[in-house]
């Protein structure tokens, strides 16, 4: 017997780019039509190691990690912040938009694997994200995150085209 496609959780990726509003209408739109809940999620990288080179060199050990997790600590704070305004502004509504959007994530990481483990984490029923809009031989291709979250999910993934 086939199992009805049931949508209740979406995982919303987003990087907050340029072209961020018309991906999370769609995650809006494919919420109030399935009487879905939304968690946000942006992923934050971690220092590349050259960066973290040219900050050993001029810190003591001890100042270095303090920098490193303060640092990180503060980044990720004022994304939670960014997305929370983000999603009021989306809504037209305070607080955490207006019962749609369930959880805001911000974490730091690979994106694609951190994409995948929030949406397991949550059992997700579908995650969507955007499309990259690089440009490869005059044809747009899909970026690499969302190509790895595609290749290392079981979870359907929606990717939006970019509109700019």
């Amino acid at each position: 017997m086939d199992k009805e496609f049931e949508i209740k959780t979406i995982l919303y990726a987003t990087d907050l780019g340029d072209n961020t509003r018309p991906i999370f209408r769609a995650a809006l739109s494919l919420a109030r039509a399935y009487e879905a809940s939304i968690i946000m999620v942006h992923v934050v990288e971690p220092m590349s190691s050259a960066m973290q080179a040219v900050v050993d060199t001029y810190l003591p050990e001890g100042e270095a990690e303090k920098v490193y997790k303060d640092g990180m600590k503060s980044v990720l704070n004022e994304m939670r912040i960014r997305l929370q305004k983000f999603s009021e502004e989306e809504l037209d509504s305070p607080g955490v938009a207006a019962g749609l959007v369930k959880e805001i994530l911000v974490v730091s990481g690979r994106v694609s694997e951190e994409i995948v483990k929030a949406a397991n984490k949550h059992h997700a029923d579908l995650i969507v994200m955007g499309k990259s809009s690089r440009s490869v031989f005059g044809s747009e291709v899909a970026g690499s995150s969302t190509r790895r979250v595609t290749r290392h999910t079981n979870t359907p993934v929606l990717i939006v085209p970019n509109i700019s």
